[in-house]
């Protein structure tokens, strides 16, 4: 069975975006976006939220055509332009960007159709509303998470309104020395 992983970059204190979802304050270097390149490899489906799935699509597919990008760069965007996106979104009508599945209702029925089907994991890129819907169903099996050295005091939390404690097994840690990052791997203990 296919595994769903939520790929998050999140503050000391637990915040995934600052108070005004700002994301500037994410410690980054090209060790930490081949880290991610490396994580993406491994999956063969991106799941995101629609502001997420609309930020992505409003980028990556610009990165091919700028003669500016670097080789990390243009390879991201070329899995991006062809792995299969999933986005959850009960306002968009379509998704027209290439290989985009919209799911707008039975989150739970559709989810598990998906993790029923053959192929590699999927990943939940930085969408903070479609992980916390997927974590208060019980449908996200691991968290990769990149810690940077800051405390936002308020913002959009990783988790939200848990309802029930949630028990993670820790599978691996590696450090970003030069800025401070810490990314680790967890299971969630079912």
């Amino acid at each position: 069975m296919r595994k769903v992983i939520s790929l998050m970059h999140m503050s000391l204190d637990g915040f995934v975006a600052g108070p005004n979802g700002e994301m500037d304050w994410i410690g980054y270097n090209e060790e930490i976006f081949q880290h991610a390149i490396d994580l993406a490899s491994e999956t063969d489906a991106a799941i995101y939220g629609r502001v997420t799935y609309q930020m992505m699509k409003g980028y990556w597919p610009t990165v091919l055509t700028n003669p500016e990008s670097t080789p990390q760069e243009l390879h991201h965007a070329d899995w991006v332009e062809n792995v299969h996106k999933i986005v959850f979104s009960k306002t968009l009508e379509t998704a027209e960007w290439n290989n985009t599945t919209l799911i707008k209702e039975n989150i739970a029925e559709e989810m598990d159709k998906l993790k029923q089907q053959t192929g590699k994991d999927m990943m939940i890129f930085g969408s903070a509303s479609i992980t916390h819907t997927l974590a208060d169903l019980g449908l996200i099996d691991e968290y990769r998470l990149t810690i940077s050295p800051v405390v936002l005091g308020s913002g959009t939390p990783l988790f939200k309104d848990v309802k029930e404690m949630l028990k993670l097994k820790l599978l691996g840690a590696k450090t970003f020395a030069d800025v401070g990052v810490v990314a680790l791997h967890y299971q969630v203990v079912k």
